[in-house]
Formats: structure tokens, C-alpha cells, sequence
């Protein structure tokens, strides 16, 4: 299935705001990581980005690419836009530790094609 202009434009955002993320969680543990609200904040604020670009990536594309868990990475954005209260910080550091260099190497190898 050809990939159209505007699912790879929402791709490559997915990407640099994924590598936004790896630099700036780069050497902070995690009690920095609760400690400093400006890098918390920094995080969700990025990662609430990637879940809206993720969310606008065509439903066709998404199904031809199971290897992204588009679901989870929506979910968490909806979490963080509209359930702001329950946020366990746990689960951002390592949605930010974790899952985006999962996801940079699946989003490097699916812009690669």
C-alpha cells in the first residue's frame, strides 16, 4: 500500500518529537524525573503531541503497520489530555524511557521503506 504525503508528514513528527524526548530524558533517573516538573512536564507535553499525530495517521496505514502499537500511543494521549488527575508519573517515565526508543526504531525502519 503506497503511504500518502500527509500519513508520512504525521510519521516524521511522531519521530522528532520522539528524539526531542530521547534527549531530554537522556541520564535522568527517575527521581530526577519526579523531582524536576519542568522535564515532567516537557515529556508529557511531548508525548501528548506524538499520541495526536499517531491519531491522524490514516486508519488504512496504521492496519498496514501492526508493528506500532497505535493504539497504546493514542490511548496514553487521551489519557494525558483528558485525564490529567490520574497521570501516574511512573508510567510517563517509562512511556519515556522505554517506549519512544521502541518506537524511533520501528518509525526509522517504516520511513526507511
Amino acid at each position: 500500500m503506497p503511504t500518502n504525503d500527509r500519513d508520512m508528514s504525521y510519521l516524521w513528527d511522531m519521530r522528532k518529537y520522539s528524539l526531542e524526548i530521547a534527549e531530554i530524558i537522556q541520564g535522568v533517573p527517575h527521581a530526577k524525573f519526579i523531582e524536576k516538573k519542568t522535564i515532567r512536564y516537557a515529556i508529557e507535553r511531548l508525548l501528548l503531541i506524538i499520541g495526536e499525530a499517531a491519531n491522524h495517521v490514516s486508519k488504512e496505514f496504521q492496519a498496514s503497520h501492526p508493528e506500532i502499537e497505535w493504539a497504546q500511543i493514542i490511548g496514553l494521549r487521551n489519557v494525558l489530555a483528558h485525564e490529567y488527575g490520574e497521570v501516574k508519573m511512573d508510567k510517563i517515565y517509562l512511556a519515556a524511557t522505554s517506549r519512544i526508543p521502541e518506537l524511533l526504531e520501528k518509525l526509522t525502519l517504516v520511513l526507511a521503506e
